[in-house]
């Protein structure tokens, strides 16, 4: 029986994909391992799934100062060894990284051994992980045409494994989850996972006239709802939603979300009309702001910098991508990177079978 490993963690988007592949793998032949961090999102994540599962140590790896930073590289160095120990336990054919910290050591180690690693880059940029694994890796898929042309010859654009789970959202679950009572269209408003201050302010400034014609659901982030708005006639707010994500998404017709590469390629799978706001330079490295120049680039979104943010902008953004609904689904349409799982899992078993 073939055998990959699979690691990845830190954050949700670090793991989703890795989950997203796992029934595919398995219908391949595939005897599925996960390493992860001893307690990150990703080993509840996982173990949920029953997939086995192996802690390994990890420390952060900053370009700026912080105490941890004279502890943290001893950390890495046991994770190596603990991972050069697992890929002579666990024998893999192949190694599947999804990124984060944690996934270095496996990385490496892999590399070491002569395992074949395939690497997902889910931004146009690498982050310092994926910076240090990317060299290792024997094939790269991205998410984005600039990414390719930085590891040509190793790259290829994928897009990023979505879980069949999201295409099968109930309307009508929705409505009633949603206590809407008309058949107004819909804005989904979605602000990261852990909600933006930034996008819950303009929506609420905006939202006496976006209910004229718009229903809204608003995913505001933990300890971010407005109690005040509570019963309002189409607006329904949560702190945050999981099971029910799928049949939020089928009722939208406009998403308003962060750039964050794993939402962003949900909404273009999906073909949703969508309106961008990336995360500043103040709060990030700028990789969500160069996601989405890209798929403004690319016709997919209307974008907002979140400077310049306010209900005016918004309501403006709302309008024209309602009035030009035809061009932003041509687009979408004409995408490539509709079938990500299939080319992702092809590009790993050309490797095994080599």
């Amino acid at each position: 029986m073939k055998k990959i490993v699979l690691t990845g963690g830190g954050t949700a988007g670090h793991v989703t994909p890795n989950i997203a592949i796992i029934p595919t793998l398995k219908e391949m032949g595939y005897e599925v391992e996960y390493i992860g961090t001893y307690n990150g999102i990703e080993k509840k994540l996982i173990e949920e799934i029953g997939i086995p599962y192996h802690g390994i140590s990890s420390g952060k790896l900053r370009r700026y100062f912080d105490l941890k930073n004279f502890s943290d590289p001893f950390r890495v160095i046991k994770g190596f060894s603990q991972a050069k120990k697992l890929m002579k336990q666990l024998k893999p054919d192949v190694v599947f990284s999804k990124g984060g910290f944690v996934s270095v050591p496996v990385v490496f180690a892999a590399s070491k051994k002569k395992i074949p690693v395939v690497i997902h880059e889910s931004d146009m940029t690498p982050g310092l992980a994926n910076k240090l694994a990317l060299p290792k890796a024997t094939k790269i898929c991205c998410n984005f045409p600039e990414t390719k042309k930085m590891f040509e010859g190793k790259a290829t654009v994928t897009g990023t494994p979505i879980r069949a789970e999201l295409f099968n959202g109930d309307k009508n679950k929705a409505k009633e989850f949603c206590h809407f009572t008309d058949d107004k269209p819909v804005i989904l408003v979605v602000g990261g996972s852990t909600g933006s201050v930034a996008v819950n302010k303009a929506i609420w400034n905006a939202m006496d006239e976006l209910l004229k014609d718009y229903n809204i659901i608003h995913i505001c982030g933990n300890d971010k709802t407005d109690p005040s708005l509570n019963n309002t006639p189409g607006y329904a707010q949560f702190e945050y939603v999981k099971s029910e994500l799928n049949d939020l998404f089928a009722l939208a017709d406009i998403v308003v979300s962060r750039a964050g590469a794993n939402a962003i390629c949900e909404l273009l799978a999906l073909k949703k009309l969508n309106i961008l706001i990336p995360l500043s330079l103040k709060a990030s490295r700028g990789d969500q702001i160069m996601n989405a120049q890209s798929f403004e680039k690319s016709g997919y979104s209307y974008v907002i910098e979140e400077e310049k943010l306010n209900n005016e902008t918004l309501l403006t953004a709302i309008k024209e991508v309602s009035e030009n609904k035809e061009k932003y689904m041509s687009a979408m349409e004409k995408s490539e990177l509709s079938d990500s799982i299939k080319t992702i899992t092809g590009i790993i078993d050309s490797l095994v079978k080599k």
